[in-house]
């Protein structure tokens, strides 16, 4: 049986672990997520949530499969796992984890490539690869720079200290925080509210910050214009514009939109 699996409901897609208690990713993982990630692509989703069954979201790398070999195996091992982590990242729709328990190593950074994560008060995350000498393996590093700043990043990797879920929130790693049972309904609200979005105007967002990740203000302002003149030709905005110029003709707040992704 495979430990992840894709579903589809009403635009919304969920990857979902499926290898509790611990949902550990050994070295099938890699290939499942991009197969998963695959189907959504393919699919006509509006948005992709990732979750786990069971206490935790992921408690990182099947370690107990390392031991023995070589460092051609690792090395292909570590491409495969940060090849299918980047396929999240390359959608053309937002993407949420929803984090229960610990995200702990190669859980934590699977969440981190992710747009959103809405987090239980009481989960846990933490880098702790240094506990074998080892360094964040799938990108959790820069991506916890980019969210917390290097000094944090630096603390959080080199000492291996737990992130309250709480502490998350705070920092800005988690962008959503709510109590353990009142996570489904608070990770449902934004999923639905990005289900029913500008899927377009999503996509343009992710790639103009993706463009901000890679080169920095100059890079984002390079590509800004033409991003923005292709979301122009869309459906959603050419009836934007026209409902919102219409209610500020009659003196009026303008209506809640109903975008159809196009």
């Amino acid at each position: 049986m495979k430990s992840i699996r894709f579903e589809r409901n009403n635009g919304i897609g969920s990857i979902i672990l499926a290898n509790p208690p611990f949902n550990r990713l050994d070295t099938r993982f890699a290939q499942c997520l991009e197969e998963a990630v695959r189907e959504a692509s393919q699919s006509d989703i509006r948005v992709l949530v990732v979750r786990a069954e069971g206490p935790n979201f992921s408690l990182g790398g099947e370690v107990r499969e390392w031991p023995g070999k070589d460092v051609n195996w690792f090395r292909t091992f570590v491409a495969a796992i940060n090849s299918s982590y980047r396929t999240i990242e390359s959608l053309r729709v937002p993407t949420v984890a929803v984090v229960q328990g610990a995200a702990f190593g190669g859980g934590f950074e699977l969440a981190l490539n992710c747009d959103f994560i809405v987090a239980a008060h009481d989960s846990v995350f933490r880098c702790v690869e240094v506990t074998t000498g080892m360094l964040p393996l799938a990108g959790a590093l820069q991506r916890l720079a980019e969210r917390v700043g290097r000094s944090r990043a630096s603390r959080f990797s080199m000492l291996g200290e737990p992130i309250p879920g709480t502490l998350a929130g705070e920092l800005g790693i988690a962008t959503h925080v709510a109590k353990a049972d009142d996570l489904e309904r608070v990770a449902n609200e934004l999923v639905i509210q990005l289900a029913n979005g500008p899927t377009r105007s999503y996509a343009a967002t992710r790639t103009l910050l993706k463009a901000w990740s890679s080169g920095g203000v100059a890079a984002a302002d390079a590509v800004m214009l033409d991003i923005t003149i292709d979301l122009h030709a869309s459906e959603d905005v050419t009836r934007g514009f026209l409902s919102t110029a219409a209610a500020f003709e009659a003196d009026m707040v303008p209506p809640d939109m109903i975008f159809f992704g196009k």
